[in-house]
């Protein structure tokens, strides 16, 4: 099958193509960073786009069985306004760009694996959050403005994938929590150099309280 990453330099992005790849499966990635040598590609081909304007680049979507939109700035940051900016239009504009792209092509892919995130969810402990009857989150007492944000960045997120009319493509919204794998620049990565600090320690209480996916359950759920 031939897949196309948007976004697919990152940790996910890395473990996808290095997967995908071992299956014999055809990988192109569109990146708006410097394509790697040679070594470190798997042997995908990658791509040059800038993330919110049409270009040569939507040629790599005609006849593409997949596409997996993983576009975004990371989150590993300060929660400035320059940051909270960057984090809302890395993901809107992106997949707000590559809707209008299918709009264009002739064959366009046959399936559409949209990044959202499990943290439009309410945060509760009384049942299992789900997308039939899950409760959305950012209106619970006392929420912080931190997790907000983080409501309002995955609403406006699916609300542009949302935005085109899809005909000949079936669209999946990925409502995924953290990846856990040891790949250098990961949240475990992160974690792992906290607590070598000397910054590790329960978090609420001890209580179970992240939501994560290990990388190679993630990489069977997408297959």
């Amino acid at each position: 099958m031939k897949f196309v990453i948007a976004g697919g330099t990152g940790q996910i992005g890395s473990i996808l193509n290095r997967s995908l790849k071992s299956l014999g499966h055809e990988v192109s990635i569109l990146t708006t960073r410097k394509a790697p040598d040679s070594s470190q590609t798997n042997g995908a081909k990658f791509v040059q786009w800038d993330g919110k304007s049409i270009g040569s680049w939507t040629k790599t979507l005609e006849s593409a069985d997949v596409l997996i939109n993983l576009a975004g700035r990371s989150v590993d940051c300060r929660y400035n306004n320059l940051n909270r900016r960057e984090i809302m239009d890395s993901r809107v504009l992106s997949t707000r760009v590559l809707g209008q792209a299918f709009a264009a092509c002739k064959n366009p892919p046959t399936l559409w694996l949209q990044s959202s995130t499990a943290t439009i969810y309410a945060h509760r402990y009384d049942a299992p959050n789900d997308d039939l009857a899950g409760w959305m989150g950012g209106n619970e007492p006392g929420v912080p403005d931190t997790w907000k944000f983080s409501i309002e960045v995955a609403c406006a997120w699916e609300a542009a994938a949302n935005e085109t009319e899809l005909p000949k493509t079936r669209l999946v919204l990925m409502r995924s929590a953290m990846v856990m794998s040891p790949d250098a620049g990961g949240v475990f990565d992160t974690l792992l150099r906290l607590v070598r600090w000397g910054l590790g320690g329960n978090v609420c209480g001890g209580r179970q309280f992240m939501s994560w996916i290990h990388a190679d359950d993630f990489v069977r759920a997408i297959l």
